[in-house]
């Protein structure tokens, strides 16, 4: 993720602090992309065949994936003001149902007895994630601090490793 941040010319702390909001939002959102490589790295680990569907369904998730730097940016050059903190949460919210629909379209291709199906079938924190994002983007125009909160909760939520797949590939 590339995000540009520009030195200040003037060689003080104080000429840094403009950039706070940016350097901010480039964290959580560096976070988020590390959090989808990790899970999508532990999910192909239990795939056995790809196909066209699921080929598909993972440019799909690639797609919101590749907007993250443009919400990033533009929420952190205004100060998360109400409608890219908004903004910023479709794009987590998008991602968050492709990755729904990339797991679903691998189980379709690999069946209920799956090592993946016994792995990946109740998936909580993927569901909450979502409830969560959809909470937040409304919640944007009434406090971008909440709907902030709530990026950061979902952040928080997915640090601890899903260590589903890695526990039924050895267990």
């Amino acid at each position: 993720m590339v995000l540009e941040l520009k030195a200040p010319e003037e060689p003080t702390v104080t000429a840094l602090l403009p950039l706070v909001p940016t350097f901010l939002s480039y964290i959580l959102s560096f976070i988020f992309v590390g959090i989808y490589w990790n899970n999508h790295h532990h999910l192909f680990q239990a795939v056995e065949q790809v196909d066209g569907r699921i080929l598909w369904a993972n440019l799909h998730l690639l797609f919101w994936l590749s907007l993250t730097p443009f919400v990033t940016a533009w929420m952190g050059a205004n100060n998360f003001a109400a409608w890219p903190v908004a903004l910023y949460g479709v794009d987590l919210l998008l991602a968050g149902v492709a990755y729904f629909i990339l797991v679903r379209t691998l189980l379709a291709r690999h069946g209920e007895d799956s090592v993946l199906a016994s792995a990946v079938n109740r998936d909580f924190k993927g569901k909450i994630s979502v409830v969560i994002y959809a909470t937040a983007v409304p919640l944007a125009f009434v406090s971008t601090w909440l709907a902030g909160g709530l990026y950061v909760l979902v952040a928080i939520i997915w640090l601890i490793p899903d260590r589903r797949i890695e526990d039924r590939l050895n267990p």
